[in-house]
């Protein structure tokens, strides 16, 4: 994706994430932290699980180098303001989402250079340094989702009207957002698109499907509601495309790294559309409940 791209999606995002703000109240995130069952299973899903699901498919499908890398590199990059925005849209818990995303995004300052320490060593046979610029990371998190969703709940407090009024367009301007960055990205990488598919498409729609599955089932088995699992499985199978893309060109100077991320950033679209179409034409049923 290039920058211009980038910079529309961000003050997209930022505009959403306030509008997410304004259905969002203190109590939302009080369940979190009173009842840390969901928060833990979904870190478990997001930090553990992944990666090594991520190195099972690399050895399962006997990948090249190049491609296991990036497999890795993606395993390495949980959810960033995108998955909010799909768990907005599939009705889960935003509560949750938020508080997974802010949490595993400072998380992996730490796990991202040691799993992808790990892949360079296993796959490359080099213990390439991978190192993560935690100022921007942390500036990037407090930007696109924290101070706009901060802002749209304090709005929420105050004008309580006008927020239950914006409800509905925030909706739909979120879903056209949706559809507007999957045409981006499929532009984005149009004259090498089937050339990536061939080469990236199998262990990326196995990468998304099969995480998006085992966090909701993780979720289920704990006896949490579907909001939760909702969150759970968006945050564990849409993986932040665009820190890993940056990372393999920047931090690894290699841009065939980020192969994987590209046709991953497209094709958990895919995914994500089905779950929301689904959980809207089931009505979004289950209450929220942290227990």
């Amino acid at each position: 994706m290039n920058s211009t791209f980038g910079i529309i999606l961000a003050i997209s995002l930022i505009i959403i994430m306030f509008g997410m703000g304004l259905s969002l109240t203190l109590s939302d995130f009080k369940k979190v932290v009173l009842y840390p069952k969901a928060m833990i299973i979904g870190l478990t899903s997001q930090i553990i699980i992944l990666p090594i699901l991520g190195y099972l498919i690399t050895i399962g499908l006997d990948l090249s180098p190049v491609t296991a890398i990036g497999v890795m590199l993606l395993a390495a990059c949980p959810g960033g303001p995108t998955s909010n925005l799909l768990t907005h849209l599939a009705k889960g818990d935003l509560a949750l989402s938020v508080s997974l995303t802010a949490v595993a995004s400072l998380l992996t300052i730490i796990t991202i250079p040691f799993i992808m320490g790990f892949a360079m060593n296993e796959f490359a046979g080099q213990g390439q340094e991978v190192s993560v610029d935690a100022f921007t990371m942390i500036k990037q998190l407090l930007v696109v989702v924290l101070i706009p969703v901060s802002i749209g709940m304090w709005v929420r407090a105050k004008f309580s009207a006008f927020a239950l009024k914006m409800e509905k367009p925030v909706k739909v301007a979120s879903a056209v957002i949706f559809i507007l960055v999957v045409i981006g990205v499929t532009y984005s990488i149009k004259d090498t698109l089937m050339d990536y598919l061939s080469e990236a498409g199998l262990p990326a729609i196995l990468l998304n499907i099969f995480t998006m599955g085992i966090g909701f089932v993780l979720a289920l088995l704990f006896k949490l509601k579907q909001p939760q699992a909702i969150s759970i499985s968006i945050e564990s199978g849409i993986q932040n495309g665009t820190l890993a893309i940056t990372l393999a060109t920047i931090a690894l100077n290699n841009a065939e790294f980020a192969i994987v991320p590209a046709v991953y950033g497209l094709l958990m679209f895919g995914t994500a559309a089905i779950v929301i179409l689904l959980r809207n034409r089931l009505g979004g049923k289950g209450e929220i409940l942290l227990d």
